[in-house]
């Protein structure tokens, strides 16, 4: 497994846990990450992500673990249609349900054509992700007209711990500050990006302290 060049730290600001990603972004982006948080139950996310070129995803492999449990699911984007494939050992739901929470849907989605169109991916609680769409769609760079310009998308949401994938509409904007609005249906926060499109930090969610924050 080669080394990669830059090394991405963020805390959670919602809940005890971070995340720590290694990243090349020479050529779309590559990147290996561990996210670990207590909230609902405690776990150990490990996952792998790959865009092509022109940052598009074409795959995530992700693994999901915590005490008596283990999930995992991979997409893949190929021709335009998305693949998911799992693995499951224990019992999660029995594990949320005598820490007093409601069960978990399955690992992966039942029908992957729900995705079609969606060419980012959203992991739950990562502010890697949403690095995605941004350089997708140049908001980094985003300068005179583009600003203030709505950007709705279709993506692959991967829940944590359950790694359910259910399909999402997101909004992205490029503000006038250099920071990128991100909305769903229910939410918004303005995100504190760098030069290349990370998160610096995410209001309400996670904050960069690998010597850039917001």
């Amino acid at each position: 497994m080669s080394p990669l060049p830059q090394s991405l730290f963020w805390e959670r600001k919602d809940t005890s846990g971070a995340e720590h990603a290694l990243v090349d972004s020479s050529a779309g982006l590559y990147a290996r990450g561990t996210a670990l948080a207590v909230d609902p139950i405690p776990y150990t996310c490990r996952y792998e992500l790959r865009t092509d070129d022109d940052w598009i995803t074409g795959y995530l492999d992700v693994i999901a673990e915590g005490a008596s449990w283990s999930r995992g699911v991979r997409l893949e984007l190929a021709a335009g249609r998305w693949r998911a494939t799992t693995r499951e050992q224990g019992d999660l739901d029995a594990v949320l349900s005598s820490a007093g929470h409601a069960g978990a849907g399955l690992p992966g989605i039942e029908d992957p054509d729900r995705l079609f169109g969606a060419f980012d991916v959203d992991l739950g609680g990562s502010p890697l992700t949403n690095t995605l769409p941004v350089r997708r769609l140049g908001l980094h760079q985003a300068q005179g007209a583009e600003i203030g310009v709505a950007h709705r998308l279709s993506v692959a949401w991967v829940l944590l711990p359950s790694l359910e994938v259910v399909q999402a509409d997101q909004i992205y904007t490029a503000l006038p500050d250099g920071r990128i609005r991100y909305a769903s249906e229910t939410f918004s926060a303005d995100l504190s990006i760098d030069d290349d499109g990370f998160v610096i930090d995410y209001p309400g969610l996670a904050a960069r302290s690998d010597g850039k924050s917001g």
